[in-house]
């Protein structure tokens, strides 16, 4: 079991940046692939960026390349999203989760069996 916790959100502006922390618990959490998700308002989940465990592997959502950046401390358990030059169109409500399960997408909602409840992110123009 992986028990994931997000903190880090908050109410910025346009241009500003943010970094997310998801603190993970479990035996296993080294060898879990990681991402983040969000949830605009009124939207459905969406990929942000995901990490494989080995570090070997990231992707990232079209919209949030060369801004955001996944990254992961294995010590302390946590994984982070840094978020830079924000947007408001980033607004939403980010989760982070975890998966045991391989598959080769890292982007796909159903492929992962861990969730945090989120964190809200506010960027206003």
């Amino acid at each position: 079991q992986v028990q994931l916790v997000e903190s880090g959100g908050g109410l910025v502006q346009a241009g500003d940046s943010l970094r997310l922390s998801c603190a993970a618990s479990g035996r296993t959490f080294s060898n879990y692939d990681m991402g983040w998700f969000r949830q605009p308002p009124g939207k459905e989940r969406e990929f942000v960026a995901a990490l494989r465990w080995t570090g070997a592997g990231t992707y990232y959502a079209d919209s949030v390349k060369g801004r955001f950046t996944i990254s992961r401390e294995y010590a302390k358990s946590t994984l982070y999203l840094q978020m830079n030059s924000l947007k408001p169109e980033d607004t939403a409500v980010y989760y982070c989760a975890a998966r045991s399960k391989y598959a080769d997408s890292l982007a796909k909602v159903y492929d992962y069996d861990y969730w945090g409840q989120g964190t809200q992110v506010t960027v206003s123009s």
